[in-house]
């Protein structure tokens, strides 16, 4: 994929509307097979699918012991335990509130790139982030109406930790997106990047299945229809939005791609009206605007 055919800010998009769609069709087989199971899977049918590619484009021999080495490191940090931190930070909140706080890994891009790559956003960018990042911020956390409030929500008992557990996810999300940037820059070839960091997670959460973690069972056996949406999503959010955004990082600045990518949570708000027949609320419509005002700021000035 060439930086002449699309720039990276809509590459970034390009993600994340693949991870929007993609979480959509993950609502079932989660709830079939358990949040650590269905991960499980999705990693194993991601890993084969990108493995194959490389194997077939030759994209593995980009690879070299040191660069397997970070991607390692980032996929540990980034998939395993982000995304680790991520489910028991949902357990203990719900899924609205632990979105809130995982949005803004974000803002952590930002200022972890501000200090060690030395990006600086000026201007009517930043006006333009800012906006995006305050739209995703009310879309989530004014999205639902009072009669939709999980129950999740009402334990306040582990809130605390839940906290910490979300803001935990947001930073290794940002901390392993930093660390891919300078690798990016090189030569590596992106899918077979991906499938290492695939790869790496789905060892370690096979690992803790293997150990006897209750929590790494599943609760119903697999179907044939819940794999088929395993493999979909699998297809569209790992493999083909992570590699999407492994491009996005060759081409752009790792803050604003950060930011671009975070919009996933406003642009599954008209698919789940599609699919519930059931209007957003209030809340989730001045997101959106916000949101949208701020990305077409964005991609004005860039």
């Amino acid at each position: 994929m060439s930086a002449n055919l699309l720039s990276y800010e809509y590459l970034a998009l390009l993600a994340a509307a693949c991870w929007a769609l993609g979480s959509l069709l993950s609502a079932q087989a989660a709830t079939h097979l358990g949040a650590f199971c269905f991960t499980r899977w999705r990693m194993l049918c991601a890993g084969i699918m990108l493995w194959c590619i490389a194997a077939y484009t030759g994209g593995w021999q980009s690879l070299s012991l040191s660069s397997s080495s970070l991607l390692i490191v980032s996929g540990v940090i980034g998939i395993f335990i982000g995304d680790t931190a991520l489910f028991a930070s949902m357990n203990r909140l719900g899924p609205r509130r632990a979105g809130v706080l995982f949005a803004t890994h974000a803002l952590f891009s930002v200022v972890l790139a501000y200090f060690f790559l030395g990006e600086r956003q000026w201007g009517w960018t930043l006006t333009g982030s800012s906006l995006l990042m305050s739209g995703v911020m009310i879309a989530i956390f004014f999205g639902k109406r009072k009669t939709e409030q999980h129950a999740w929500e009402a334990n306040q008992s582990q809130l605390k930790s839940g906290v910490a557990l979300g803001l935990l996810a947001a930073l290794c999300q940002a901390v392993a997106t930093l660390m891919l940037k300078p690798l990016m820059e090189t030569d590596i070839d992106a899918i077979a990047a991906s499938a290492v960091r695939m790869t790496t997670a789905f060892v370690l959460h096979q690992v803790i299945f293997m150990l006897g973690f209750q929590v790494a069972r599943a609760y119903l056996p697999m179907t044939k229809q819940v794999f088929l949406l395993v493999l979909t999503n699998a297809a569209l959010s790992m493999v083909l939005g992570m590699t999407l955004i492994l491009y996005a990082l060759r081409y752009g600045d790792a803050g604003l791609v950060a930011i671009l990518s975070s919009v996933s949570p406003v642009i599954i708000l008209p698919l789940l009206w599609l699919v519930y027949k059931r209007a957003p609320a209030l809340g989730a419509w001045l997101g959106a605007l916000l949101t949208i005002a701020g990305t077409i700021l964005i991609l004005q000035v860039s």
